[in-house]
């Protein structure tokens, strides 16, 4: 898991979520399914969508052009300057002992592993891992236990010279060794690892791990040895560009394409680049995909889609001028989807002294939301399935999921009435003007660079302008700052102006491991009849909601307001305050600076390494600050904690997903955050390119790709029987 651009995952290259149980008594938990239940985690909402082939019908040989973010600035992914393009590389050109499956669990990579399990649990977890005998890097020497020692020791945390952005399970080995022969590897723990598997994947070798100066530079620009199908051929970075080109001392089935060309190029810009014939493969938004979709075949058959229905809904009418134009443009072209990996979430800052450090203010901040609607606006468009997502720790599929969504409730306008007059804020109650300098009720309502007294004189001077409009009741200051609903128009008339379509990719520096993309296409209405502002101690019921200000962020905007106008129903105002791109997440979230916010954060087959650091209870630190690690909600707590070491230190598979779970279910009952639904992921695609696309859960297999053979389009490709 972006505020929808920016991800992190903790531990494992990027950050994931945030935490918090609410004491037994107060709110019933759902039971946990038992043995005999069927298993709760279900399948992926959406399957992968790349075209399968079959390698006999791949042509041998071709270039593929495909758009990236970025031409990363280094090729180690265990630096904290990592980002998505770093992961794909390494895909592509090292080890990994482990890779997701179209469910998004981890199976073991038979290029590398012939075996690997626990042989050994008392007095110690061992893990022995044999290696496939023909396992060499570029170089010709055979991979083997120096490359996982070296691996281990740059990565255990114990040596601080080593610039190193995670240490997840490297820190509970106590030793690696060779095993009988060259081929094997064990691996004891010190502390047990239900996670095991998500270590050296991937795998470096040991001339970049093996000391601090070849770890913290070796291979930030270069990467001399490596063992994938494909190899580092060149690094253009005045021309944005990474070339991979096959591996000639790869040992498995061969890569059918000659080079992979991974050119750096904006969103904004991406669909030009395909008209002209520049690219074959890029992640693009829906204004893109939908004018790419008028040039394509419709399907005979929708439903034999990987998501079920046709990508814009029913068939085109007339074409325009300018869809015909796009017909001829994007001949040749198709839209692959599927859902990402990754879920969109609105998390409530708990922090400090502001209303939403109640747990009964969060928790009636969840009710007020109809996540169902918010999935169905921002999916149903795209002809994927609108689900509203049940877990903060696992998507449908993967193995730790389960809807425990209950254990905070679903949309309740009167409940979440109840629990604010339970909090003391009462409807219509008076409100005291502000003194000079006093802040809002928001947690950091006026950090935004103005002195107070400045925002109410502009606010005053913006009651006499024509800043509002026909259907477009928000008052708007010149800060950017709107307050949701001000006026005395209906909810509906409010709601009836259509959601800002085509939104584009965040446009900030994404964390490393962040999966961009948020989508607000076509809307619905919202509810109507709003109640009174309510007040405590004098003070307004107002959340600070900050969201960024770029063009390609529109659609989160666009969210935000409808989640304001859900919770004026309630008697909850919400000031949208527009910040700039590149400070949004650093300025705002990670430090603190915001009521309520919208960003994503990336699954994990591992939540129970990968999670911890979203939800772990903050901490003060040596210096007098707090100490969140990744929790930007600073919600969390000590039970929490403990679950999750127990389901990390466990090696009953069973009993691990089980806490895992029951962690879950407490993070929602303590609303820190609330997952609202599965990112879309729109993939613009040669129709001729095959086993490349909307990849989803599963992890790229990079030597199947290819452009089929001349007579091979529309022929069916076999399936696993």
């Amino acid at each position: 898991m972006s505020h929808d651009g920016v991800g992190t995952r903790p531990g494992r290259g990027s950050v994931m979520r945030a935490a918090a149980f609410l004491t037994a008594g107060v709110l019933a938990l759902p039971v946990l399914s038992g043995c005999s239940d069927p298993d709760p985690a279900g399948k992926p909402l959406a399957g992968q969508d790349i075209a399968p082939a079959a390698r006999a019908r791949i042509a041998d040989g071709g270039t593929l052009r495909w758009a990236v973010d970025s031409v990363p600035e280094t090729l180690n992914t265990f630096q904290s300057d990592a980002d998505t393009t770093t992961s794909r590389i390494a895909q592509a050109t090292l080890p990994s002992m482990y890779r997701l499956d179209e469910s998004g669990r981890p199976e073991r990579n038979e290029a590398y592993l012939e075996s690997a399990k626990v042989v050994e649990t008392e007095p110690k977890q061992v893990v022995l891992y044999k290696l496939d005998q023909q396992a060499v890097w570029s170089d010709g020497r055979e991979i083997g236990a120096a490359d996982f020692a070296a691996q281990w020791r740059a990565l255990s945390g114990k040596d601080s010279a080593y610039w190193t952005a995670r240490n997840a399970g490297y820190d509970r080995i106590q030793k690696i060794e060779r095993g009988d022969n060259d081929l094997e590897v064990r691996v004891t723990f010190a502390r047990s690892y239900a996670d095991w598997q998500s270590l050296f994947s991937p795998l470096y070798p040991k001339e970049v791990m093996g000391t601090p100066d070849s770890f913290n530079d070796g291979a930030r620009r270069k990467l001399k040895v490596s063992a994938g199908p494909f190899t580092v051929r060149k690094i253009d970075r005045k021309g944005d560009e990474i070339r991979l080109t096959r591996n000639p001392r790869w040992w498995g089935e061969p890569a059918k394409l000659n080079e992979i060309v991974l050119r750096a190029v904006p969103r904004d810009e991406r669909a030009a680049e395909l008209a002209a014939g520049r690219l074959d493969l890029a992640d693009v938004d829906p204004a893109a995909a939908r004018r790419i979709a008028i040039a394509a075949p419709r399907p005979k058959n929708p439903s034999a889609s990987p998501s079920g229905t046709p990508l814009m809904g029913p068939d085109l009418r007339k074409l325009t001028p300018v869809q015909r134009k796009d017909k001829e443009r994007f001949h040749g072209f198709e839209v692959r989807k599927s859902l990402e990996p990754a879920y969109t979430q609105l998390a409530l800052n708990g922090g400090g002294d502001g209303p939403l450090a109640d747990e009964r203010v969060r928790r009636a901040v969840a009710r007020a939301l109809d996540r169902e609607k918010i999935a169905e606006t921002v999916l149903r468009p795209l002809g994927l399935p609108a689900e509203p997502v049940g877990s903060h720790l696992a998507l449908s599929g993967q193995a730790a999921y389960a809807d425990n969504s209950g254990a905070v409730g679903g949309q309740d306008t009167a409940e979440a009435q109840a629990l604010l007059a339970d909090a003391g804020w009462v409807p219509g109650g008076p409100v005291k003007e502000k003194k000079k300098g006093e802040k809002a009720a928001g947690s950091e309502a006026d950090k935004t660079g103005k002195k107070e007294e400045e925002k109410e004189k502009e606010k005053e001077k913006e009651k006499g302008s024509e800043a509002k409009t026909d259907k477009k009741t928000d008052k708007k200051s010149d800060d950017g700052t709107y307050i949701v609903g001000e006026d005395n128009k209906g909810a509906d008339e409010q709601d009836s102006r259509p959601l800002a379509q085509d939104g584009k990719q965040y446009g900030g520096k994404q964390l490393s491991g962040g999966a961009p993309g948020a989508y607000a296409p076509q809307g619905t209405a919202a509810p109507a009849a709003a109640t009174r502002q309510l007040a405590k101690d004098g003070k307004a019921l107002t959340l600070r909601f900050v969201v960024p200000d770029g063009e390609g962020s529109g659609t989160l905007r666009t969210v935000a307001d409808r989640i304001g106008h859900m919770l004026k129903r309630v008697g909850i105002r919400t000031e949208i305050t527009k910040v700039s791109d590149e400070s949004y997440f650093k300025d705002h979230i990670a430090s603190g600076q915001y009521d309520l916010a919208l960003y994503s954060w990336p699954a994990s087959a591992f939540p129970a390494t990968d999670a911890r650091p979203i939800y772990a209870k903050p901490v003060p630190a040596a210096d007098g600050s707090l100490n969140v690690e990744q929790n930007y909600t600073r919600v969390g707590t000590d039970q929490v904690d403990q679950l999750f070491e127990q389901a990390v230190s466990t090696l009953d598979e069973s009993e691990s997903r089980s806490l895992i779970r029951k962690a879950d279910s407490r993070i929602w009952a303590a609303a820190g955050s609330i997952p609202l639904y599965q990112r879309p992921q729109l993939t613009a695609a040669r129709t001729n390119l095959a086993n490349a696309g909307a990849f989803g859960f599963g992890t790229p297999v990079f030597e199947d790709m290819g452009f089929l053979k001349k007579g091979a389009a529309g022929q069916p490709a076999p399936t696993a029987s």
